[in-house]
Parts: structure tokens; C-alpha cells; sequence
């Protein structure tokens, strides 16, 4: 009489895996594996909204006008409302949102210096280190998140990944070490310049909207990305002002 022997189970599938075993990095930064049940299509850019699971059309009762959700982020320091950023209108928007006048004079030479020749739409160069924000994707620097993308979208699976990857304390927000350990990670080899650029930025963000915790809440980055944080900002200011 012979034994009945079943037959081996079928291979188990690894080509949904973000986890390779040989690479103990991956299994240290991860992904979200249930994103897409959290979010149509997460792996879709969004060219005007930036959205998340909580937030799946964007910022509530806010107008894209047509632009970009990079160009949106970088319209709030055209003042005059007239395509073309300035030095000193980028020093306003600065002081508007919280900053000293040190780091306002500082940030906004720095950010014209390195933005202005990029947006432009020919070869020569802007004499006032003018910024187009209809161009504004062309400045788009390395080293970064890649939540933009090279055309000035918002992709969504790259926003989540800040989370999913650094913050290992808390899942909706990050602190002072894991964005120090998101910088580091996110650096692209020799792209000094990216790495300066993105530190500036990050930290200044730390400096003016962590929360009374010290934390980077998820809900302030997001509104990073698309200006609104900024005009949140603007009001608290004035407000305290007025007050």
C-alpha cells in the first residue's frame, strides 16, 4: 500500500516584496505596502492637489488657479500676484511666515542666486535675479524627497515614503534625528549643491512649524509642499501681531 505524499506547496510570490534579505536597508527604511487600499491610485502624480489618505482631494476649499503643486508652493512669494518672482519679494514672503530679518536677507539672495538663472526662458541671464514660476520646475534640485516631480507634480507614494521610511517614532510625523537621518538618506552622490539646498530648506521648516513636541507633523509637511502651510503661517503671524 503506498502513502499518499501532498504535493510541495506552490512558491511563495516575492514580486510584491520591499524587503530584499540581503539588503537590510530596505527592511530599515519601508514602504507602505497598504497604500493603495488607503489612496486611489498613489502611484499617479498629481499635477494640481497634493493629496494623502486623509486628504484624497487635496487642501480643502483651496484653488490651484491652473498651476502646478510646485508652482503653487513657489506663488506664495510672488506678491504682486505677477508670475515673477523677485529678492525682495521672496525676503517678504520670508518675514511673513515667521522669519528674522537675517535669515529672510539671507534665504532670499541665496534662493533668487540659484533659482533665478534656471526659470528663465532664454540664455541670458535675469540682471534682478528674477525667479519665473511658470519655469519653476527647471529649479528643481537633487537629493530631495522626489515628492515633486521633474515637472512639478505631487507624487503621492514619494510623500508617504517620508513617513514610512523615517518616522519610526511617531507614524504621522518625524523629529529632529529622523529628518536628519532623511537628509542623509535622500543624498544623491557628489550633489553637493542638492545636499545644501535640501538641509536649508528642511531645517528651515523644522525651525518655524515643528510642533510643541518638536515634531514635523505629517499634515504640516503636506501643506509644505503645496503653499498652503505658508499662508497658515502668514495668518498666525498676523494674528499675533494684532493681538
Amino acid at each position: 500500500m503506498s502513502s499518499y505524499s501532498p504535493p510541495p506547496p506552490p512558491p511563495r510570490d516575492q514580486s510584491m516584496d520591499t524587503e530584499a534579505p540581503n539588503a537590510p536597508i530596505t527592511r530599515e527604511r519601508r514602504l507602505n505596502p497598504d497604500l493603495q487600499e488607503q489612496l486611489p491610485k498613489p502611484y499617479l502624480a498629481r499635477a494640481l492637489e497634493a493629496v494623502d489618505p486623509s486628504h484624497p482631494q487635496g487642501t480643502k476649499g483651496r484653488d490651484p488657479r491652473g498651476m502646478s503643486v510646485l508652482q503653487q508652493h513657489a506663488a506664495f512669494f510672488d506678491r504682486n500676484g505677477d508670475g515673477v518672482i523677485y529678492p525682495w519679494e521672496t525676503f517678504q514672503g520670508l518675514r511673513a511666515i515667521g522669519c528674522g530679518l537675517t535669515v529672510s536677507f539671507a534665504f532670499s539672495i541665496l534662493i533668487n542666486l540659484f533659482l533665478s538663472y534656471p526659470t528663465q526662458p532664454g540664455w541670458l541671464p535675469s540682471p534682478l535675479l528674477s525667479i519665473r514660476i511658470d519655469n519653476i520646475h527647471k529649479g528643481k534640485h537633487g537629493s530631495d524627497s522626489e515628492t515633486y516631480d521633474t515637472e512639478g507634480r505631487f507624487d503621492p507614494s514619494k510623500f508617504d515614503a517620508i513617513f514610512s521610511k523615517y518616522g519610526r517614532t511617531h507614524p504621522n510625523a518625524i523629529t529632529r534625528d529622523e529628518l536628519s537621518s532623511m537628509l542623509q538618506g535622500n543624498r544623491n552622490t557628489y550633489d553637493f549643491l542638492g545636499w545644501l539646498a535640501a538641509a536649508g530648506e528642511w531645517l528651515l521648516l523644522y525651525s518655524l512649524a515643528k510642533d510643541k513636541d518638536g515634531l514635523l507633523q505629517r499634515e504640516t509637511v503636506r501643506g509644505l509642499f503645496d503653499g498652503s502651510l505658508f499662508e497658515r503661517l502668514e495668518d498666525d503671524n498676523n494674528k499675533k501681531k494684532s493681538s
